[in-house]
């Protein structure tokens, strides 16, 4: 057409002036520019002569079309981008020809020139692009001898430009058309171009990294013809196959990209540069970047199919890749390991391809925004060393340290496979170890150091969760022992250490600390560190989460030192060698160094130490006595008191000197006094061997024989006015912390009134109280005054802590007056007056303010230290006067000791109190509420509101949360206070009742909650009912609701809440083989700790006691109506779904509390008692059936249990199995009387319904029939001797007629375990059973596993009585799930579907179920049942929807067909399908054959003597009317809309056609199979009759 056009233009005008100068005048439109387009081509086709058309063609391209392209045009702007991108493509296109008929002098050579200084002056204007478009439509018109240097320019700047040289302000229009457009056309110009693009990209100065590899893949692929040519193409440029930059950009292009299109590039130009290798045939190499190792890519021609197969197989991989879907992926996985096969040879053990190929693979998978495929990827990885023994490569190495590391820091990759058991592991964690402790084990030596270093380095380049640093650590803790770490790697370990700690779920933390010190002790080569450094590293890990003394760790660490005691390494100073030439000397001269007073520390101003070195010395020197310990063959207590007084001589001369000398440096005192602290805390034994701990003993007398010295010290610093600063309020602070001590370990010792601690006290108490009723006598108190008040306060509350643990100390135990006077002179909440100003001691405080706690903070401490004094008076001394607000007191001190006002102030103290310091008013208020509860009852309302909006606003902060909500439930929820809240059932009961349900709520977001207060409740009502009369409830029955939510508690976490408690059990799991369990007590806040609690003070309960018992019922009654609502919030519901959990406790707990109702109680309920009735999940069955069996102890219920049977069978159809199932219970009770009549009656219904149409109802009737008649029989009851021929005979047939395939099994399956054999409901009632074993064995999910251990683990309740907690018995707990589990017909929760012991035909895929043999075995049993001779085959897994699958089924049952082919087994899930098939399903074979194999098995079916039958219109089909079956037919369905493909088509024996008289030429899949199914069946019962057909 645009020939045509232009010969049209021509032939109007032979002047091309003049059309040239038409087309160029008026609007510059898309359409006029290729028509000027046309033209120009068509005269350069017909070649320029010396004519006026060279100038003509000059004069359009520098007149019109040049200005054109750079914006500039005569006319108007063409307006949308589009139409101006076809525009400057037109005008492009149209000056390549005026270039080609301009003739001498060179147009193009003047116009690239032009072109170049434009775009090379201004890249980011929108010139740039018009710039772009002149020199693609001039550079294949230069010349490359007298253009070369031009060529070169506009070929680097064409390059500068695609890469983006310019930064991110370049025009993407520009850099998008010099890659597509200007690079292709340079490359037209021969080799000079191309190696001037070629040198661009792949120079050694040229800069390469993530960022270029998308740009240069664009310009690569754009040259690819070029730069990868195919044999004899001409102007072939350099061989990019010969280059390693080229290689390791198209790798980065397939593992790293993050755009589609940049990997589609790669693999485009990989598969280019093997397609061209194997073209050209030539052998030839790349080696690797440093010649070392395989080459980057090879070819060979020997080898040339072994590499076409190789490199096929990567690239199918890749592409599969980018789909994203596991289901799709994961059968392509198996040909990685095929290409490892391919890349390691097998006479040398070397790599024949670059390991870095492989690494893409698995870099691509890592990336993927499917968490599921980088979770396969990173298994499979792992798994490489099971089974392949890989060479040694740099790449591989790092690999793990990079891509590996990185994707293994997702913390979901941890997640448990399902079917694993809680507690288990993560299957990736133990994958990890194995494969970290295999491939270290098989690196080199001299490589091995460098690589744990490169691994600890990376662990320390960023945060890491809590889950993968935890796993990271313990594979390398498991690596074997080997001296490959020196200082660096020990301080990468305290790095590593240090980052851990940011973790908040402390078992974690603690765990990982562990592992680090392991890895440490098996890695670290001790004779390249010092003793120094080893401390500083152990200064990292945390006393009280990882290195507790007496763990095995510990132990451990002991050995390590001795070991290595004579290798440390030596300082290079000769003194210092000496001072670090043994442990011994090295921990000597570390305590000697401590306790001197650094030169640097002031005096009495200088802060006090932050406690680091006291650790550091204090561990040290344990170690050192323990490691002593262990030289000795036998514990020698001389020996070891020797040791540990050679260690501590300098610290206990230092201490023995504080009573009598004065002049102590400040510093000095307060290190010696924290490294006593450190010493006593940290020597505390943990674990099994705490009371041989001589060390411990040896310790504490030590420190005992100074006590009197430390005491008159501590008494001298607080009495005496030598507090007077800031910073010696901490120093109160440690003197406080070291006088409790001393009490501990006098009361250790045994209590002595000549003690001098009990002297020290006493002495402290009046001192303090004379300080604070000293007044200031009208003047502005002195920094150092208030600071004596705040210490003196402090003081007087530790006192007060001190008499609660010894009661002695108080001289005056009936005499309170002083401290009580003390407090009624000072009002509550008193706020302490700020210093003056100008006092010298003031200003320095406000100088320091950014380096000390602020005033507030002291005064807030103030305020706590007296709300905890007034606490203990409360509690021991003061009994409150019960005056009321409006009693004056003549003279009325400030505190009036009412109880309503001392509320009051406590309300005021929590709004001015941090959240920290707030235990002590709650004790308070724990003491006031129950007293005002009457009669002022709208503030104790008060107090509940303000302390909840407290305690709420601590929910972030862990360490002040837990012990305030503590404290916050013993108060609210205290006994007296619930009881006389639930006696006047006024608003403070409604509010109690309120906060236990926003105490609930907020369980579900922080676990361990409810824990708290349901362990107080049942705490305290059992204490309440050992002191009650009669042990009566009082409150707890008012709050049983309590209970109920306990008993039902439990939320569905979220899959990161999931994995962390998974990871939790399985360290907890661990014992005492992770130090972490010994030293961190375990907090029991699991959800499942609630219902543990609940339980076990249910089952404390006496059901013979009358309150006890009205409590159980009433508890029951609300179970039950829990249920019922839960039932009808939703009729169906997923198994194992919040609603199915739920229903299962409350059955749990009703099981529980079934021993101690009576028949009154009963007989009240089970008239209301629907729940057999219901749809319930297995579960929930069992349960149910259980208990109605426990109901067979009383006989009068009998009946009620023979009237279930009565009902319509509509409303039996979902639980008749249940009942029936209780049938065959009826012998365990043998105190039913009329036990004849019983089990006739018995005989009857299951003979009743033994007729029903139900499979399953018929196999249980059956089952019920054969117990109780085996129980008949034992019985000898002659009255059923009539009934025996009967009987025997439905047995017999149920033996034999049911023996075909499904049926067969069921009967065979279901009368083994549980209800008809195994279980035993009398003997096997136990907590254990109703809370672990049914669980497990219905299918629960583990959450919902309670084990016996932690019920016993549960100290807060006692369990030493009430009902057995024996273990359930042996063959019951040996049961495997699925063993037994029932499903009823019709009963199947909405997502749950047929579960795989439901009554249904058990399915396998095709190649992948039963042998053949049994197979062909199945057939023959359906055969001989159905009384047919034929074996029809339908095949039916071309068909897609599941009506037409339905319908099909439902025919073949119908006629006898031998078994139905399907594409998918899940099929008959689909509703759709079953409202088609009617149960058809259980009664037919089903075999599973996918579409893609279907070829294989027409094979195979056609070798087993098949004739392979398709329902197909072709040219040679048969009718058929006239076609004649053969006994061994296959009949193959075609697809609903494509029918049968081609390539099966080919496998047919024959094609079968049904004649049509109508219009429309196709009949549905369903219809149409049925109708041959039918001649089938037809021509084959005429066949054996003899009839003609």
């Amino acid at each position: 057409m645009e020939r045509v056009l232009a010969e049209v233009l021509l032939a109007q005008s032979r002047d091309p002036r003049a059309l040239f100068g038409a087309l160029c005048r008026g609007e510059a439109s898309a359409e006029r520019v290729e028509t000027l387009r046309f033209l120009l081509q068509r005269l350069e086709d017909a070649g320029a002569g010396p004519g006026a058309l060279p100038e003509a063609a000059r004069e359009v391209a520098t007149g019109y079309l040049v200005p054109l392209l750079r914006g500039r045009p005569g006319g108007a702007d063409p307006g949308l981008p589009s139409q101006r991108r076809r525009v400057l493509r037109a005008a492009g296109a149209a000056l390549r020809s005026c270039a080609r008929l301009a003739g001498d002098p060179p147009l193009a050579a003047a116009l690239a020139e032009e072109a170049l200084r434009d775009l090379l002056a201004g890249r980011r204007a929108p010139g740039a692009e018009a710039a772009v478009e002149v020199l693609a439509a001039v550079g294949p018109c230069l010349r490359p001898g007298e253009d070369g240097p031009l060529l070169e320019r506009v070929a680097q700047a064409a390059v500068a430009l695609a890469m983006g040289a310019d930064g991110p302000g370049s025009a993407e229009d520009a850099e998008a058309l010099a890659a597509a457009r200007l690079l292709p056309a340079l490359g037209q110009c021969g080799g000079a171009a191309l190696r001037a693009v070629w040198g661009a990209l792949v120079a050694p100065g040229v800069p390469w990294g993530p960022d270029r590899v998308g740009p240069e893949l664009q310009v690569l692929s754009a040259l690819a013809e070029k730069l990868l040519p195919e044999p004899g193409a001409r102007d072939a440029g350099p061989d990019a196959r010969r280059c390693g930059r080229f290689w390791r950009t198209v790798q980065a292009g397939l593992g790293s990209a993050e755009d589609a299109l940049t990997r589609k590039r790669a693999r485009y130009l990989l598969q280019r540069a093997v397609e061209v290798s194997a073209e050209l045939g030539a052998d030839y190499t790349c080696d690797a970047h440093g010649g070392t190792g395989p080459s980057l890519f090879w070819w060979s021609e020997k080898k040339k199919d072994e590499l076409l197969k190789f490199w096929e197989n990567y690239v199918l991989i890749m592409e599969t890749l980018e789909g994203n879907q596991i289901h799709v992926i994961k059968p392509v996985l198996p040909k990685l390991n095929t290409l490892f096969e391919y890349a390691v040879s097998e006479e040398n053990g070397c790599w024949l391809f670059h390991p870095s190929w492989h690494m893409c693979v698995y870099k691509r998978m890592f990336e993927s925004e499917n968490k599921i495929l980088t979770k396969e990827g990173v298994i499979h990885f792992l798994e490489l060393y099971e089974s392949k023994c890989l060479p040694f490569s740099p790449d591989f190495s790092e690999f793990i340290i990079g891509p590996l590391m990185d994707a293994l820091s997702e913390s979901s990759l941890y997640s448990r496979s399902p079917g694993q058991l809680v507690g288990s592991g993560s299957p990736l964690g133990l994958k990890l170890q194995k494969f970290l402790v295999t491939y270290v084990s098989l690196l080199p030596e001299e490589i091995k150091s460098g690589f744990l270093l490169k691994f600890l380095q990376k662990m320390t380049s960023r945060h890491w969760c809590a889950v993968p640093v935890l796993f990271l650590s313990r594979a390398l803790a498991s690596v074997p022992p080997c001296q490959a770490l020196g200082v660096e790697g020990l301080l990468a370990l305290r790095d590593v250490l240090r980052r851990t700690m940011v973790t908040h779920q402390i078992l974690l933390r603690g765990a990982a600390q562990c592992y680090l010190l392991q890895t440490a002790l098996r890695l670290v080569d001790a004779e390249k560190v010092s003793l120094s450094e080893v401390s500083a590293f152990l200064a990292s890990l945390r006393q009280e989460e990882a290195l507790g003394r007496g763990t095995a760790l510990w132990s451990e660490l002991c050995d390590w030192l001795r070991g290595n005691e004579r290798y440390f390494r030596q300082p290079a100073h000769g003194s210092q060698a000496l001072l670090e030439a043994s442990l011994t000397a090295y921990v000597k001269n570390l305590v000697q160094e401590y306790v001197k007073s650094p030169a640097w520390e002031a005096g009495e101003g200088s802060l006090v130490p932050d406690g680091l070195e006291a650790q550091l010395t204090a561990t040290m020197v344990l170690l050192a006595v323990d490691v002593e310990g262990q030289k000795a063959q036998y514990s020698e207590t001389r020996r070891t008191q020797n040791v540990l007084r050679m260690f501590l001589d300098p610290l206990l001369d230092a201490l023995m000197k504080f009573g009598t000398n004065v002049y102590v440096p400040v510093p000095r005192t307060d290190r010696a006094l924290q490294l006593l602290l450190k010493l006593l805390h940290t020597c505390s034994l943990r674990g099994s061997r705490a009371q041989e701990d001589e060390v411990s003993a040896l310790l504490q007398n030590l420190v005992l024989s100074t006590s009197g010295s430390v005491s008159e010290f501590i008494l001298r610093r607080l009495t005496t006015n030598e507090l007077r600063s800031v910073a010696d309020l901490d120093r109160c602070h440690l003197y406080l912390l070291v006088l409790t001590e001393l009490i501990h370990l006098q009361l250790k010792q045994g209590w002595k009134t000549g003690a001098p601690v009990y002297r020290v006290v006493s002495l402290l108490k009046n001192a303090s109280i004379r300080h604070l009723q000293e007044t200031d006598s009208g003047q502005e108190p002195t920094l150092a005054r208030q600071i004596q008040r705040v210490a003196s306060m402090a003081t007087l509350a530790r006192v007060c802590e001190a008499v609660d643990l010894q009661p002695a100390l108080w001289q005056e135990p009936l005499d309170p007056a002083p401290l009580e006077r003390l407090l009624s002179t000072l009002p509550l909440n008193q706020m302490l007056q700020r210093p003056c100003a100008d006092d010298p001691e003031s200003s320095s405080f406000f100088e320091e303010s950014s380096s000390c706690p602020g005033w507030g903070r002291i005064v807030a401490q103030y305020v706590h230290d007296q709300w905890v004094c007034l606490s203990f008076l409360l509690r021991r001394c003061h009994p409150l006067v019960p005056a009321t607000e409006g009693d004056q007191l003549e003279p009325a001190p400030p505190t009036v000791w009412t109880p309503a006002l001392i509320l009051r102030a406590a309300l005021d103290a929590l709004s001015i109190l941090p959240s920290d310091q707030v235990s002590p008013v709650f004790c308070c208020m724990k003491i006031l509420v129950p007293q005002l509860l009457t009669s002022s009852e709208l503030l104790c309302v008060e107090s509940f509101d303000v302390a909840w909006r407290v305690l709420t606003s601590l929910s972030n902060t862990q360490q002040t949360f837990w012990p305030n909500l503590r404290a916050f439930v013993q108060f609210v929820f205290d006994d007296a206070v619930l009881a006389t809240a639930a006696k006047a059932k006024g608003q403070a009961y409604f509010r109690i009742k309120e906060i236990m349900y926003k105490i609930i709520e907020m369980s579900a977001i922080k676990t361990g909650v409810f824990n708290t207060l349901t362990s107080h409740c049942c705490r305290s009502w059992l204490a309440s009912a050992s002191r009650g009369p009669q042990g009566a409830l009082l409150s707890a029955r008012h709050y049983s609701d309590l209970l109920l939510e306990a008993c039902t508690f439990g939320t569905v976490f979220r899959r990161d809440q999931r994995l962390m408690q998974d990871v939790q059990t399985f360290i907890e799991n661990l014992g005492h083989d992770c130090a972490a369990n010994v030293v961190m007590e375990s907090t029991k806040r699991e959800d499942c700790y609630v219902r543990i609690c609940a339980i076990k003070f249910l089952c404390l309960l006496d059901g013979s006691n009358t309150s006890h018992k009205a409590f159980l019922e009433d508890l029951a009654v609300k179970l039950l109506d829990k249920d019922e609502r839960v039932s009808q919030a939703r009729a169906r519901y997923y198994a194992n779904s919040l609603q199915h959990r739920v229903k299962n406790r409350v059955w749990q707990a009703l099981l529980t509390l079934f021993p101690r109702f009576d028949q009154n109680f009963l007989n009240g309920i089970i008239d209301n008692f629907q729940a057999g009735f219901a749809n319930n999940q297995a579960s929930i069955k069992y349960f149910i059936e259980w208990i109605i069996i426990l109901t067979h102890k009383f006989p009068q219920f009998l009946q009620k249990f023979w009237d279930c049977f009565s009902y319509g069978e509509e409303k039996l159809k979902a639980s008749i199995c249940t009942f029936l199932s209780v049938l065959s219970h009826l012998d365990i009770n043998s105190n039913v009387p009329e036990k004849r009549r019983v089990l006739k009656q018995a005989l009857l219904v299951a003979l009743q319904w033994g007729l029903s149409h139900n499979f399953s109802i018929r196999l249980y009737a059956l089952l019920a029939l054969k117990k109780v008649w085996a129980v008949c029989k034992a019985l000898c009851m002659e009255d059923c001797d009539a009934w025996t021929a009967l009987i025997e005979c439905s047995l017999s047939q149920a033996e034999s007629v049911h023996g075909a395939g499904n049926a067969k099994k069921n009967w065979q399956r279901i009368p083994g375990p549980l209800f008809f054999a195994t279980f035993h409901p009398l003997q096997d009632y136990c907590l254990e059973t109703i809370f672990h074993t049914l669980p497990r064995l219905s299918g629960g999910v583990e959450e919902e596993w309670i084990t016996l251990s932690r019920f016993s683990s549960f100290t807060d309740i006692p369990s030493d009585t009430g009902p057995p907690w024996c273990l359930s018995r042996t063959p019951l707990r040996e049961l495997n799930p699925g063993d037994w589990s029932q499903q009823d017909t019709g009963c199947v929760g909405e997502a749950d579907g047929p579960s795989e012991q439901a009554d249904v035909q058990k399915k396998d895929p095709w190649g992948h179920g039963l042998p053949d043999a049994d197979l062909e075995l199945a057939l023959q049993d359906r055969a001989a049942r159905l009384g047919s001779t034929g074996s029809l085959i339908v095949v039916a897994s071309l068909v897609d929807k599941p009506t037409n699958l339905g319908g099909l089924c439902r025919t073949c049952e119908v006629f006898g067909a031998s078994v139905l082919v399907v594409g998918n087994l899940h099929c008959v899930r689909d509703k759709q399908f079953q409202h088609l098939s009617v149960s058809a399903e259980q009664w037919l074979p089903l075999e599973e054959v996918k579409p893609h194999q279907l070829t294989g098995y027409l094979q195979q079916k056609r070798a087993a003597g098949y004739t392979v039958i398709g329902v197909e219109q072709t040219a040679h089909s048969s009718d058929l009317v006239q076609f004649s079956f053969p006994e061994k037919s296959l009949l193959l369905l075609g697809n609903e809309r494509e029918g049968i493909p081609a390539n099966l088509l080919r496998q047919l024996d024959v094609c079968v056609e049904i004649p049509q008289q109508g219009v429309i030429r196709s009949l549905n899949v369903h219809v149409s199979g049925a109708l041959l199914i039918w001649e089938y069946t037809r021509q084959q019962l005429l066949r054996h009759t003899g009839a003609p057909q």
